[in-house]
């Protein structure tokens, strides 16, 4: 995939997963070179600012160069120009409860806000999937209607994110423990969705984008699923 460092760039990652993992990886650190193959583009990967609050992993996080996902972060990246570039990932801490392997479940229909940034700083929107995201941590059952499920909800109306209940495996054994499985996590980058540039974009305007944007989040799906999903369980769903 070639984008051209002429332009700024809104990279939009999914699925969520319990800690976004391979969205680390990819933006916060060069692990999967991503300066060879994008030269000339600088990733900014976003994230709550209540990360920014908790002692010693604020400065991890900002060793990483990782920053706030407030709209006044996002417009001031996307403002110094071209080969400027954020990662936000969309499904948030609502998508975080949907992590369960062998599911691709992205909160993703009603998340326009992204868009309208996007189309402020003329800023070219890219998908980007990551297959294998859910599959490295193991969640407890927590469908809709469970107790597990409607306490988590009031913690993020509360706090702002949430806990999602998981484990994967121990450092000295297989079964339990907080590091991740070792499993396969393999990013893949969509088309550019290019955009004019409108101080204030309609719902029309931000709407007809929007759409453009599912459709290649799910051409990316459908064309590698059998590459990189074999394992799963569910077909792809916006939710």
């Amino acid at each position: 995939m070639d984008l051209p460092p002429d332009r700024p760039y809104l990279f939009g990652y999914h699925p969520h997963g319990i800690i976004g993992m391979g969205a680390i990886a990819t933006f916060g650190t060069d692990g999967t070179r991503f300066s060879q193959h994008f030269p000339g583009i600088t990733p900014h990967l976003m994230t709550l600012s209540a990360n920014f609050r908790l002692p010693f992993y604020r400065d991890l996080l900002m060793a990483l160069g990782i920053c706030s996902v407030s709209k006044r972060s996002c417009n001031y990246i996307l403002g110094k120009g071209a080969g400027n570039a954020i990662c936000i990932v969309i499904g948030g801490a609502a998508e975080s409860l949907s992590a369960h392997p062998g599911t691709a479940d992205l909160t993703l229909q009603n998340r326009m806000g992204f868009i309208k940034v996007a189309m402020q700083h003329g800023a070219s929107l890219v998908p980007v999937f990551s297959f294998g995201e859910n599959d490295i941590y193991e969640q407890m059952p927590n469908e809709k209607g469970t107790t597990l499920y409607s306490l988590q909800k009031h913690f993020q109306a509360v706090f702002g994110f949430t806990l999602p209940m998981f484990h994967g495996r121990g450092i000295l054994n297989y079964n339990f423990g907080l590091m991740p499985y070792r499993r396969t996590i393999v990013s893949v980058f969509g088309r550019p969705i290019d955009v004019q540039k409108v101080e204030r974009p309609s719902i029309e305007e931000v709407l007809k984008v929007h759409a453009q944007y599912i459709e290649e989040v799910k051409r990316i799906w459908e064309k590698y699923k059998d590459e990189y999903a074999r394992q799963r369980t569910k077909e792809l769903r916006i939710i």
